[in-house]
């Protein structure tokens, strides 16, 4: 009984790790942005990229937990050295993305709080190091995912509650947009990458690993988790979505600098406002500890004194991140050359887990992957791969 209570709190928390994950500072600042310029059409947006996600997660999660390989693992089998390439690229994007986040948790302080932002770094990193400093580090991980994803969940609705958005003109638009598709498709693109990008979809499935779910045996509970993931980044999503949009249809122009805090103060006023703070706070919080775990996880491949020291290596992460972001204050640059490299992970994750798919020698016997997700996966990698090339070339146009 313990055993499987041990179980389901695993797959949730896996679920839940790869949702807040993907729920940071930068999800936030696009949602509000999106909805601002598109308005009921970005539920749109929303519908089709959950779907494109959910086909690229289904794939990733189930050929991993399949086989029990991590990633990196998956992708050295595939081609030797593959797997170094791929840990490098996403260890290095989940560190300087991290340095974001940990700027984005000193702004919820501060915004919550009143907080200097220098002291929100300190506070930021003190957050997420204490959660792996505990013996089951694994265990406070699922837990804390969970609260904190759940706090988010219930302020947004507040709001939403609050600010009376037009719900039938935004469930209308979800399925027939009234703006031109070709200027929607780039905010497709965009939340796809910011949803099942970089370090992101591998979150939840290492997760299930280190907690031994693996093996065609818990393919079902493996797919639901894959799937729960997905759909408790879709409800943060649609939820922001509605109450930005309840504040914007009524003419408001968002402050650009932080457009979420800014439709929750237009919305309800200084509580909304600090309602902003706890959001951005937790979202900036789990994703700082879903970054630092996924990186890490990454990490391992290179040599086996990491993972007899894991917790020690992720609480240095986090400690560095947060120090770069103390000494730097405003690492732009940095992100911009994280935002180059992690367009282009999906796809070539991806990529090789579909290829893996197909092979007997890493999946075993007995091992059939659907023919259906196969092909979806594959037009996922193209539209991912159009995404990071264009945003790769963009970016490093931008720094040269």
């Amino acid at each position: 009984m313990n055993e499987k209570k041990k179980s389901s709190g695993a797959l949730l928390g896996a679920a839940f790790l790869m949702a807040t994950s993907a729920i940071g500072p930068g999800f936030l600042t696009q949602t509000a942005n999106f909805t601002s310029q598109h308005q009921a059409s970005f539920g749109f947006v929303i519908l089709i990229s959950i779907i494109l996600s959910a086909i690229a997660q289904m794939n990733i999660w189930r050929v991993l937990c399949v086989t029990g390989l991590r990633g990196q693992d998956v992708a050295n089998k595939i081609l030797p050295g593959l797997g170094y390439v791929v840990a490098f690229m996403v260890a290095l994007g989940g560190l300087i993305f991290n340095i974001g986040n940990v700027g984005g948790c000193a702004l919820g302080f501060n915004t919550l709080l009143n907080i200097p932002t220098e002291i929100g770094y300190v506070l930021s990193a003190i957050a997420a190091i204490l959660v792996f400093l505990s013996k089951n580090a694994g265990g406070v991980m699922d837990r804390l995912t969970k609260i904190l994803g759940g706090i988010m969940i219930v302020v947004i609705f507040v709001i939403i509650v609050v600010v009376q958005p037009p719900l039938g003109s935004a469930l209308k638009n979800t399925f027939v947009p009234e703006a031109e598709m070709a200027d929607l498709v780039p905010a497709i693109l965009t939340l796809l990458g910011g949803t099942v990008g970089g370090y992101i979809t591998f979150a939840g499935a290492h997760r299930l690993i280190d907690a031994g779910i693996t093996g065609k045996e818990n393919l079902k509970e493996i797919n639901k988790s894959s799937v729960m993931g997905i759909g408790i980044a879709a409800i943060v999503r649609v939820f922001l979505f509605l109450a930005v949009l309840g504040v914007v249809v009524k003419g408001v122009t968002l402050d650009s600098s932080n457009p979420a805090a800014d439709a929750f103060l237009q919305g309800a006023g200084q509580i909304g406002y600090r309602f902003a703070g706890l959001v951005l706070l937790c979202a900036a919080v789990t994703s700082i500890v879903g970054a630092a775990y996924t990186s890490v996880s990454f990490m391992k491949t290179f040599h086996p004194a990491i993972a007899k020291n894991e917790n020690w290596i992720i609480i240095a992460f986090i400690a560095v991140s947060a120090l770069i972001m103390l000494f730097l204050g405003n690492p732009a640059t940095l992100l911009v050359l994280a935002g180059a490299v992690n367009g282009l992970i999906l796809p070539i994750s991806l990529g090789i887990c579909l290829i893996a798919s197909k092979k007997k020698s890493i999946m075993g016997d007995g091992y059939h992957h659907p023919t259906w997700l196969l092909v979806l996966g594959i037009v996922v990698v193209l539209v991912s791969a159009y995404l990071g090339i264009t945003t790769f070339v963009s970016n490093l146009g931008s720094l040269l």
